[in-house]
C-alpha cells in the first residue's frame, strides 16, 4: 500500500479562512503525488459545500451536487446556482437529500433521479424522486417521488440510498437497516436491501421475489446493513459496499435472490464488544468478496472507466469516512491495494470516474468537491 505526504492547498486554506460562506469555485491544482508510476495534481473545483453527499455530471459539463441538509447545486462555468424545486426533505440525523443519478438519456428526457429521507406514516424512510431540470438549471419541474421505503421509522440513520442505473436502463437502490438489524432478514420491508426499479418506479416482472409470497417484489438482495456505495463494473455488474459494526465493513458483488447475511453473520462485533449472530458464515448466505477490520466506514464507489490514468482502468475505488483516505481495489478478487491519503480525502462521501478521466470525490470535513488527475 502506498500512502502519500500531506501538503494542505493554498486555495482550500483560503476558503477556510474566509469561512466558507457560500459555494465557489476553486481551481487551482494543490498536490502532485505518484500512483503506478504516473504523477497525477489534487484539484479543488468547488469549495463552501455543507454536508456534501452526492455528485452528478451533465452531458454539458455542468457538475450538479446534494448537500445533505436539503440543498441542489447546479455547477458550471465557475458558478454554482441552487436548483429550487425540491420536495419537502426530512432532515435529522444521517437522513437528508441523499444521491443523486443523472440517467444516460439526460440530454433528451432532462430529468434526473434522486433519494433523500421523507417524513410519511409517522416517521421518515429512504425515498426515490424523479424532476425535469430547467433549461437554465435555475428549477427541478414535475417533481414525482417514484418509491418509498416500507415502512417508515423513527430512526434517523442507516438511510443507505446509493442509486445506479443499470445496462438496461432499470434503477438499483440501496437502503440501509434503519438501526433495526433483524429487518434485514425479512423479505416483508424494504430495510437492509438492494432494491431493482424501473425507471417510472414499478417493479420489474422478472425480480426475484415478485412470486414470493408477502415479499416486497422491488427486493432485488437482501441482509445488508448499510450499503452506502454502489458501481457498475466495465461488465455490467453490481458492487456494492456496506458499513459493518465494529469492523466487518464489506464489498459485495450483488446477485439476484442472494442473502448476504446481516445480522445472521458478520465479521465485525457490535459496538458494545459482544458477538454478532452466529458467527462469519453460515449456509445460503454470500460471503463479502472483501472486508476491512477496523471499519474504515466505506462511503462511496466507483470503477475506473477512463483512459487518463491507464494503470488504474479497472479498478475500484471506495471512499473512507474514517481514516480519511480513498481506497484503490484491484484483482480478482477484489482487494485493497493502495491507500490515496492526503489532507484533501478528509471523510470521502462520494467517488466518481468522471467524463473527462480524472476520479471526483467529495471531501464532508473540506466541503469541497476534488478532481484527481494527471499532472499534465
Amino acid at each position: 500500500m502506498h500512502k502519500f505526504p500531506a501538503r494542505r492547498s493554498a486555495a482550500l486554506l483560503a476558503a477556510l479562512i474566509l469561512g466558507l460562506t457560500g459555494a465557489s469555485l476553486a481551481p487551482k491544482p494543490a498536490l502532485a503525488l505518484d500512483s503506478e508510476g504516473q504523477e497525477l495534481v489534487v484539484e479543488p473545483v468547488v469549495s463552501g459545500l455543507d454536508g456534501p453527499w452526492g455528485v452528478g455530471f451533465l452531458p454539458d459539463g455542468t457538475v450538479l451536487v446534494t448537500e445533505r441538509r436539503g440543498r441542489l447545486l447546479a455547477i458550471r462555468d465557475g458558478q454554482a446556482t441552487p436548483v429550487a424545486g425540491l420536495p419537502k426533505i426530512a432532515v435529522a440525523g444521517q437522513g437528508g437529500l441523499l444521491d443523486i443519478l443523472v440517467p444516460r438519456d439526460f440530454a433528451q428526457s432532462r430529468e434526473i433521479l434522486f433519494t433523500y429521507a421523507a417524513r410519511y406514516d409517522g416517521g421518515s424512510g429512504t425515498a426515490l424522486a424523479m424532476g425535469t431540470l430547467s433549461d437554465d438549471l435555475s428549477t427541478l419541474k414535475k417533481v414525482e417521488t417514484l418509491f418509498r421505503m416500507t415502512p417508515a421509522g423513527s430512526a434517523t440513520r442507516h438511510f443507505g440510498s446509493r442509486i445506479v442505473e443499470a445496462p438496461d436502463g432499470r434503477i438499483f437502490l440501496t437502503i440501509g437497516d434503519r438501526g433495526q438489524s433483524e429487518m434485514a432478514q425479512d423479505l416483508s420491508v424494504h430495510n437492509g436491501k438492494v432494491l431493482r426499479l424501473n425507471r417510472d418506479g414499478s417493479v420489474p416482472a422478472d425480480n426475484p421475489f415478485v412470486q414470493t409470497p408477502d415479499a416486497r417484489p422491488e427486493i432485488w438482495s437482501y441482509g445488508h446493513r448499510n450499503p452506502q456505495g454502489a458501481a457498475l463494473d466495465g461488465a455490467g455488474q453490481l458492487w456494492i459496499n456496506e458499513h459493518g459494526a465494529r469492523g466487518g465493513d464489506e464489498v459485495n458483488r450483488i446477485r439476484p435472490g442472494a442473502n448476504y447475511g446481516w445480522p445472521v453473520i458478520a465479521y465485525g462485533q457490535n459496538y458494545n464488544g459482544t458477538d454478532i449472530g452466529i458467527g462469519t458464515e453460515a449456509p445460503g448466505m454470500e460471503q463479502p468478496v472483501t472486508y476491512w477490520d477496523p471499519s474504515i466506514a466505506p462511503s462511496g464507489m466507483t470503477f475506473y472507466q477512463g483512459d487518463a490514468i491507464p494503470g488504474w482502468q479497472g479498478d475500484a475505488f471506495v471512499g473512507a469516512l474514517k481514516f480519511d483516505y480513498i481506497a484503490r481495489l484491484a484483482g480478482n478478487p477484489l482487494q485493497e491495494v493502495e491507500q490515496i491519503k492526503l489532507p484533501e480525502t478528509a471523510r470521502v462521501r462520494a467517488v466518481l470516474s468522471g467524463p473527462d478521466g480524472a476520479l471526483w470525490f467529495l471531501s464532508e470535513d473540506d466541503g469541497t468537491l476534488y478532481r484527481l488527475r494527471p499532472a499534465t
